[in-house]
């Protein structure tokens, strides 16, 4: 399994730019050395991804890093809807759809072609930045002292394209709603500590005004997760790593990240919380990935909140998600079991939402109506 990953993220990227590159030659009304310009200039964008995940740009100034960052993350991206574009055409070459001239040398077919990326990538820019907020409501027929109100999120994916600037604005956001509690479903860190330790954005963790609980996800563990556990203390984010806290009549129970093979089953959470001795209590579970969604129900856990899946990001990934996961986006019910896998607050990569979209939860559980 490892390995076809392995081959996924390697090779099939070398090969779409290979077949972009052939495409582009062919097709651009430009004498040769501007070609290979823009074919370069392609190539090189993409290679920076990789100067990205080897933490090479942990060396740069951190102006340079953040721009090698949106460059090169964002490359991935246009690279896919490039190749999505050459095989329609392709396909329509094959069925006599479309004209053999419409891709050689065509300054039309170039220009539309350059027009409709930029108007794409320019609307999934701007759609990132409008975050959208999703109301919840969770029925109990446990006890509960008064409505609870909580923010959920996850995949904040702070770092060097989500700054403290931006990270200032959705406390604001969070602040504005007044909740009881705040949730994160892990991936709170991008790929590095750098930037969060050089803009001191535990500062702006610490303006929320509602206490603050999260579990683990993948990139900490990617980050270093000894410093990203340090940078949660220093946050005064209450980290749920295998372990519960009882907070009024809330049992809330934070699952270690998939990454480590051997975190506990769920099973194991809930007998080692206050759930067996305090059946009166309603539970969350907070697991990043929405993987084996059948344990949390058997468990008895009323609901469970999870993110990771981004729902792919852009479209048509959503539906890869859509084949993994039996819920890669949204409520999801099983049995008396209530499920919300958010598509994150934050964003990995490029700032691009095509087709999904950036949202935070807020989450109001209540008595059910006599």
């Amino acid at each position: 399994m490892r390995t076809m990953w392995m081959f996924a993220f390697l090779v099939l990227p070398l090969l779409g730019i290979a077949y972009i590159s052939w495409h582009l030659w062919t097709l651009i009304p430009l004498p040769a050395a501007w070609r290979w310009t823009i074919i370069g200039l392609l190539i090189g964008s993409f290679l920076l991804m990789f100067c990205n995940l080897g933490r090479v740009i942990d060396q740069m100034p951190l102006p340079l890093a953040r721009l090698c960052y949106d460059v090169g993350n964002s490359s991935i991206f246009i690279m896919l809807y490039l190749v999505i574009f050459f095989l329609v055409c392709d396909l329509g070459r094959l069925v006599r759809l479309v004209p053999r001239e419409w891709l050689y040398q065509n300054y039309y077919t170039t220009s539309a072609l350059a027009v409709a990326l930029f108007l794409v990538f320019l609307y999934g820019n701007i759609h990132y930045y409008n975050k959208a907020r999703e109301e919840l409501t969770l029925e109990t027929s446990k006890p509960l002292a008064r409505p609870l109100k909580l923010v959920l999120a996850s995949d904040l994916h702070l770092g060097y394209h989500n700054p403290r600037k931006e990270l200032a604005r959705w406390v604001d956001m969070i602040n504005g709603e007044h909740p009881d509690l705040v949730l994160i479903a892990g991936d709170v860190i991008d790929m590095s500590m750098r930037p969060l330790i050089e803009e001191r954005m535990a500062e702006e963790f610490q303006r929320i005004e509602a206490p603050v609980y999260a579990c683990l996800g993948n990139h900490e563990y990617y980050s270093g997760e000894p410093q990203a556990q340090q940078f949660f203390r220093e946050a005064r984010i209450n980290l749920l790593r295998d372990t519960s806290v009882v907070v009024g009549d809330l049992c809330i129970i934070g699952r270690d990240d998939r990454t480590n093979m051997r975190r506990k089953p769920v099973a194991q959470l809930v007998q080692e919380s206050a759930l067996p001795k305090e059946s009166g209590l309603y539970s969350i579970l907070l697991d990043h990935q929405p993987y084996n969604l059948e344990k949390t129900e058997e468990a008895g856990i009323d609901f469970q909140f999870s993110g990771h899946t981004h729902y792919g990001q852009v479209w048509p990934i959503s539906w890869i998600t859509d084949a993994i996961y039996e819920c890669a986006f949204g409520p999801h019910q099983r049995g008396n079991t209530r499920y919300y896998v958010s598509s994150g607050l934050g964003i990995w990569g490029g700032k691009f939402r095509i087709g999904t979209r950036s949202e935070y939860v807020v989450a109001t559980i209540k008595n059910k109506d006599k």
